[in-house]
């Protein structure tokens, strides 16, 4: 049985030097299609062609390869956060939150692979 629930959506996020020219790539690379740039929040988040697989590409000044990190969607970051900690799961500090985008925290698995949850705010949720 599962601690927490994760929605249909996951998102593999990548540090860029260029979030745009990043972008510009992989459309013309590999057929993803641009959703958004949020420049203030220096992030884009692109289509793959695999359903329920978004990319991320986060804007870094020196981004170092390798750098992928899955984000699982949940619907309550609040309670997921709650209940991994309950058993045990270490986190990177606070939960991060951008007012009606997004609430992020990143977490640990027992090798220390980065992961993180997010809730996503721009639905009302």
């Amino acid at each position: 049985m599962s601690v927490v629930t994760v929605d249909d959506q996951i998102t593999i996020a990548l540090s860029v030097r260029d979030r745009h020219a990043s972008a510009k790539w992989y459309e013309e690379m590999l057929g993803f299609s641009l959703n958004v740039h949020i420049d203030d929040a220096g992030w884009s988040e692109m289509s793959t062609n695999t359903k329920g697989v978004v990319l991320g590409l986060g804007e870094q000044a020196e981004p170092v390869p390798g750098n992928a990190v899955p984000v699982f969607g949940v619907a309550d970051i609040a309670a997921a956060r709650s209940a991994l900690e309950g058993a045990g799961v270490k986190f990177d500090g606070p939960t991060e939150t951008m007012e009606g985008m997004v609430s992020l925290a990143s977490l640990y698995d027992p090798d220390g692979n980065a992961l993180m949850i997010a809730q996503d705010l721009s639905k009302g949720g």
